[in-house]
């Protein structure tokens, strides 16, 4: 298994401006802008959120910065922030730009070895997941269990490739605006092909994982960036206006 070092870089803590009143007003403020209620293009006010959060103003502030850095907030000339209005191609790019990085660390996993453990640990979560597909039709709950089973295994896979560099840069990527493994989860919920798409999703999970097993690091990769392409669809799909009310954040997004 990943040594200590790259196990605890996967998983950085958030900002401890404050301690637990930071990580809340972090929370309570993404929350926000996903939901609709500081709208794109909003100039966020330090000094009104403070006393609606319940914080004070230096949590706020560490979590103004935070949402800079997850592409959430832009920065203003005079001074302050404001909810960025997000293009297609943004959110298309930070799709790809966490293929690239899982490829990359599926790659590097598959060239380096991956440890017994770890790769056993992924095989069991993807035979619950095997499980969780089996009926014909998937209610809320098998969604929502699908998608703790889902980031647990990509945290895994970024696991594998032994690096503490590459699980932070992951970790960074995947908080850009829609560019989680399971962003998208949401809109298949009770949708017509919803349990299709994620049982095509399951099938290149396991390919890669046999491609990692047999040290075949170009194929790996490949997977894993194809796999990425899986959410860009989805992303499409949401745009075009058919799910829209069940993506959060999806009205940032301005139709190129």
């Amino acid at each position: 298994m990943a040594n200590a070092e790259n196990h605890s870089a996967a998983r950085p803590a958030e900002p401890d401006a404050g301690g637990s009143q930071a990580l809340r007003a972090l929370m309570r403020l993404r929350e926000m802008v996903l939901a609709g209620e500081l709208p794109a293009g909003a100039r966020i006010a330090e000094l009104t959120l403070a006393p609606r959060l319940g914080v004070s103003r230096t949590p706020v502030r560490s979590a103004l910065v935070r949402l800079e850095q997850e592409g959430l907030l832009e920065s203003l000339p005079g001074g302050g922030y404001a909810v960025r209005t997000l293009s297609e191609r943004d959110a298309s790019d930070a799709i790809e730009l966490r293929g690239t990085i899982e490829g990359l660390a599926a790659r590097l996993a598959a060239e380096r070895g991956a440890a017994a453990g770890v790769l056993g640990e992924a095989r069991d979560c993807l035979d619950a997941i095997d499980q969780l597909l089996q009926p014909p039709v998937l209610d809320e709950a098998a969604f929502a269990r699908y998608v703790d089973l889902n980031a647990h295994f990509h945290h895994l896979l970024a696991e594998m490739a032994g690096s503490g560099t590459l699980a932070r840069e992951l970790d960074r990527v995947v908080r850009l605006p829609f560019a989680s493994p399971s962003g998208f989860v949401a809109v298949q919920a009770n949708s017509p092909g919803g349990r299709d798409m994620l049982v095509v999703a399951q099938d290149q999970h396991r390919q890669v994982l046999e491609a990692i097993a047999a040290g075949e690091g170009a194929r790996a990769e490949s997977i894993m960036r194809e796999h990425a392409r899986l959410a860009r669809r989805n992303l499409h799909t949401v745009l075009a206006g058919r799910d829209m009310a069940r993506m959060p954040g999806v009205r940032l997004i301005r139709r190129a």
